[in-house]
């Protein structure tokens, strides 16, 4: 073990970000929940309940970023990387923005029902919440690995899965739907959503990255 590895290992790392990523990771959890809830309603009025709630949530998540980002400024020793911190942090939020943006688009867009595949899509969304939360409650003490990486494979798979569908959904787009308005409309849609699934690849890009930096 190189010198600088060992005066590392004794010095007391700041334990406050593992609660911090924790919070923020739940809180992603819910908002994918408000959005799978959302894309499934059929009532005009639980949708823009669920669209106000997700705003509000996306909100709650800036909030969770904020705090971490404080944190990283006044804090001396990280448990791991500043940077692969700010970009777990930046990747987590982004995911939020884009729950949060497709939420919007529904609304302003005045899209009632959903189809097939904004609904699989929202899944997907929710599932890379939730196999994100299940990686970063590991970074705590990283006795896990395996459980962490395992993780990060299903995200790329479910990251896969929905660019499979955004590609067959505007391809199909551009073959049937002959009123170009809402075909702009559904695009912008299905990009945001899909664009929420490249965000959580990125999360779990970064936890590879701390796994090989820290093992």
């Amino acid at each position: 073990m190189a010198l600088d590895s060992i005066f590392q290992f004794f010095i007391p790392k700041d334990k406050k970000f593992f609660t911090l990523f924790d919070e923020q990771a739940a809180n992603l959890v819910l908002i994918a929940k408000a959005l799978n809830e959302l894309v499934n309603t059929t009532n005009p009025e639980r949708q823009k309940e669920l669209e106000k709630e997700i705003e509000r949530m996306e909100h709650v998540l800036d909030q969770c970023a904020h705090k971490i980002f404080l944190e990283l400024g006044k804090t001396f020793i990280t448990p791991f990387d500043r940077e692969d911190i700010h970009r777990l942090t930046s990747s987590i939020d982004e995911i939020a923005d884009y729950i949060h943006g497709a939420s919007k688009r529904i609304g302003m867009y005045k899209i009632e029902k959903s189809t097939p595949t904004m609904i699989k899509m929202a899944e997907l969304i929710l599932q890379s919440t939730e196999e994100l939360q299940k990686a970063i409650n590991e970074l705590r003490n990283l006795k896990n690995l395996r459980n962490i990486t395992d993780a990060c494979v299903r995200l790329n798979s479910i990251e896969n899965h929905a660019d499979d569908l955004y590609d067959a959904a505007v391809a199909d787009l551009f073959d049937n739907e002959k009123d170009a308005i809402k075909l702009i409309k559904m695009k912008e849609v299905y990009s945001a959503l899909e664009t929420a699934t490249d965000m959580a690849e990125d999360a779990a890009n970064v936890l590879e990255s701390i796994i090989v930096k820290t093992s």
